[in-house]
């Protein structure tokens, strides 16, 4: 085999590693909700998931384009394959990190800085900024706060609604619907997630000179990844999900709707009008605390929203500065 070829292969294979860690890393952001209401059980809530995953995979072309054409710009050729590889390991190193302490961090801002910081050691090609700034950075501020204002307004919206509605009748009312809104929830997530590694897998096969241009996606693209983000939701993040399901706020059905409502229809907005790679994670745990701001504002924990914001803001200078460390271990393979 040509080493172009090896080294198309390895980045694909570590992007694969990446999908999967992100699986079960935000396997959280689908069925938190779900299963702290019990609403759903533990393994019918995954499997739900994971299926949403998938579908939502082949739904997500916008946003795989524009992780492979719009983030960075390589010259064809094996080092700039040895960029892409390090960035993944650096996201993924991020992704583990914050898997073991509990903290709903961002996988794709995990990617983006690592692929920014490994692109800027490396000295070869280019950051493009303008796109980082309009599609990462501005996303990154903004859908944290339209998903804590929707998920509130939305909340005072059904708790107007239905103030005569009897309890118990609504309680279990609201665990069915939670079946429909976690489903949309695990769609989008698939949309905006898979479509990422999508995004790295077309890079590579353009960088390594294997395909002409980096908006074509191959159909076994939509496979591979759809498979691995699915194998990894299965297989749960747990430590995250008691994070988002338990620390944030006590949920109810009747929040759980609303929460995983708000953050699907964000979810499809950025990723179908504006073709933007936001956070299901900062979507998800935004909308849960605006919800949870409903009932009092000493209701959410907010001791543990901050750990999470901390962790946030962190995600993607530390995902860069573990990749610019991953590039220098793994330069010497891609020369």
């Amino acid at each position: 085999m040509s080493p172009e070829l090896v080294a198309v292969l390895a980045v694909i294979a570590v992007a694969m590693v990446f999908d999967y860690t992100n699986g079960f890393h935000d396997a959280a952001n689908a069925i938190a909700t779900s299963v702290s209401t019990r609403a759903l059980t533990p393994r019918v809530a995954l499997a739900m998931a994971a299926v949403g995953n998938f579908v939502g995979a082949h739904l997500g072309t916008k946003v795989a384009q524009t992780v492979g054409e719009g983030l960075v710009h390589l010259p064809i050729g094996v080092p700039s394959l040895g960029v892409v590889f390090a960035g993944v390991l650096g996201a993924i190193a991020w992704n583990l990190i914050t898997w073991y302490f509990g903290l709903p961090s961002s996988s794709s801002h995990a990617l983006f800085g690592g692929l920014v910081g490994a692109t800027l050691v490396a000295g070869i090609g280019a950051v493009q900024w303008a796109t980082i700034v309009k599609k990462v950075l501005i996303p990154m501020v903004l859908s944290p706060v339209v998903g804590l204002v929707l998920g509130f307004v939305a909340m005072i919206a059904l708790m107007w609604t239905f103030r005569r509605g009897h309890p118990g009748r609504l309680n279990r009312g609201f665990r069915g619907a939670q079946t429909v809104s976690a489903a949309a929830m695990a769609i989008g997530h698939g949309t905006q997630d898979a479509a990422k590694t999508m995004g790295i897998v077309v890079l590579a096969l353009y960088t390594g000179g294997f395909q002409d241009d980096t908006t074509h996606i191959p159909q076994w693209v939509y496979w591979a990844s759809a498979t691995m983000l699915a194998a990894g939701t299965y297989t749960g993040g747990w430590r995250i999900i008691r994070t988002l399901g338990r620390k944030i706020i006590d949920l109810g059905p009747s929040e759980g709707f609303a929460a995983e409502t708000v953050a699907s229809a964000v979810l499809y907005f950025n990723a179908w009008v504006l073709k933007a790679p936001i956070s299901t994670t900062h979507t998800i745990t935004s909308a849960i605390m605006g919800v949870g701001a409903t009932k009092r504002l000493s209701a959410v924990r907010w001791n543990v929203a901050g750990n999470i914001v901390i962790a946030w803001i962190t995600t993607f200078p530390a995902a860069a500065l573990l990749a610019c460390l991953m590039y220098f271990v793994c330069r010497p393979l891609f020369s």
